[in-house]
């Protein structure tokens, strides 16, 4: 036992699952329950209850203010986070109110009490979100070797293990994907190679162009996504295969927002449909037809994902929005339309999902998977009316609600775990022609 506890790396301790979490938050009870039991009276037990409930009405003004009035990420803070927040104001006002008369211990256990409240919030909201899975990914430490590196490595074990079949896990690297002919001025990409993309002789695999949201980078789908982890589940049970996954970056920086349009922000547009497809074309042992090809992201990757995917049927075969805008946006709509679309009103209107699913009905052999949490109120009807009016232009559409989850990486996960067989059916991973999806 000690053994094994000596190999776990801290860094990769599990900030999500209930065994650290339940450890953690048993402790801070027990210390604010060391905290309540001291030396009271009626005025203070009375002072304490009207203290906690004002704390906890702090709690939700601050996130109120934060979600629904300056919302800073255009996203409504779901109901388990709202309840953290006020969580927290209410342990904090208990702790403040009997910090006074207690004896020295006490006050000592009171103060380890605050960053102990704090540390219990910001890991329920963590885990409510879903973003860091680890502390190693919490810090910013989480890295991925170069492709070309992590192939030779897979393709070493490989032989080494005497067959030409790769049988392990996947391979994730970090790739440049040169903007040629846009111009764009992206990150460095990942990509995801199945256990069949690694053997010896592989065989040509379908692809996805996967994307993040913003604010972020193509390692949050990744990192906080585990899409490897999906993949290789799949691939596992299929005999090593699953799609390629190639990451882009739609954003230039975590904070920037081309809207996946070609304009002074950027030629986000062109990077997506021309550099980004012309690399993985020329590198990667892909199918050739749109069938065999997926364009997928989440949030503001997900509007990408539909804009792209309904414009561009004769790249893309399979669109997979993961509760995606109902109109690309950066900022409000007049600032918009001044950023991205040089005033024009009408250029911004055109660049809505629904302008371009309408402007280039009736599709032919176009399948769409959208997916929203059922708790992301401010997402659900966007994402429906963004399905109703792809089933309209004929595409063949599919809407997918995640129970419990909200505009977070759970819903991610969701997405991918549902989605990943309708993907390989579409693009004829597992038959040797395509099966169509069914409505």
């Amino acid at each position: 036992m000690n053994s094994l506890l000596s190999d776990i790396n801290p860094l990769d301790l599990n900030l999500i699952d209930a065994p650290l979490l339940a450890a953690l938050y048993g402790v801070t009870g027990l210390v604010l329950l060391l905290v309540l039991l001291g030396p009271t009276g009626v005025r203070r037990a009375v002072m304490t209850v009207i203290g906690a409930v004002v704390g906890a009405a702090a709690g939700w003004l601050l996130a109120w203010l934060v979600s629904d009035v300056w919302d800073p990420w255009g996203v409504s803070l779901s109901i388990g986070t709202r309840l953290w927040t006020e969580a927290l104001g209410a342990s904090v006002a208990i702790v403040l109110l009997n910090l006074r008369g207690q004896v020295r211990w006490r006050r000592v256990v009171a103060m380890c009490a605050l960053p102990l409240c704090l540390l219990s919030a910001a890991a329920g909201i963590n885990a409510d979100v879903g973003q860091f899975p680890t502390l190693r990914v919490a810090l910013g430490l989480a890295s991925f070797p170069q492709l070309d590196q992590a192939l030779a490595t897979a393709r070493s074990d490989t032989l080494a293990a005497g067959t030409t079949t790769s049988t392990g896990d996947g391979i994730v690297g970090t790739v440049t994907i040169p903007a040629t002919v846009s111009g764009f001025a992206a990150r460095p990409a990942l990509v995801y190679l199945p256990p069949a993309a690694t053997a010896t002789n592989p065989p040509a695999l379908p692809v996805v162009e996967m994307l993040s949201g913003q604010p972020g980078s193509p390692s949050d789908v990744f990192t906080a996504g585990g899409l490897a982890r999906i993949l290789d589940r799949y691939a596992q049970a299929h005999s090593g295969l699953a799609p390629i996954v190639v990451v882009p970056d739609q954003l230039g920086a975590p904070d920037n927002n081309p809207m996946c349009v070609d304009s002074k922000l950027g030629n986000a547009a062109s990077y997506l449909t021309v550099d980004v497809p012309t690399w993985i074309r020329a590198h990667l042992h892909v199918v050739g037809q749109p069938l065999g090809w997926t364009i997928a992201g989440f949030s503001q990757g997900g509007t990408c994902s539909i804009q792209l995917g309904a414009a561009h049927p004769q790249l893309y075969g399979t669109i997979l929005d993961i509760a995606g805008e109902l109109v690309p946006s950066n900022g409000s709509e007049a600032h918009t339309v001044a950023a991205a679309f040089d005033g024009s009103a009408a250029s911004y209107a055109a660049a809505a999902p629904s302008a371009i699913l309408a402007a280039h009905a009736p599709y032919v052999d176009l399948a769409a998977i959208f997916v929203v949490g059922d708790s992301d109120l401010r997402f659900l009807p966007r994402v429906r009316a963004v399905a109703d009016a792809a089933q309209r232009a004929g595409v063949d559409s599919r809407l997918f609600e995640s129970s419990g989850t909200a505009h977070d990486w759970h819903t991610v996960d969701y997405a991918w775990t549902t989605a990943l067989p309708i993907i390989a059916a579409r693009t004829g991973l597992l038959a040797p022609h395509v099966v169509a999806m069914t409505r």
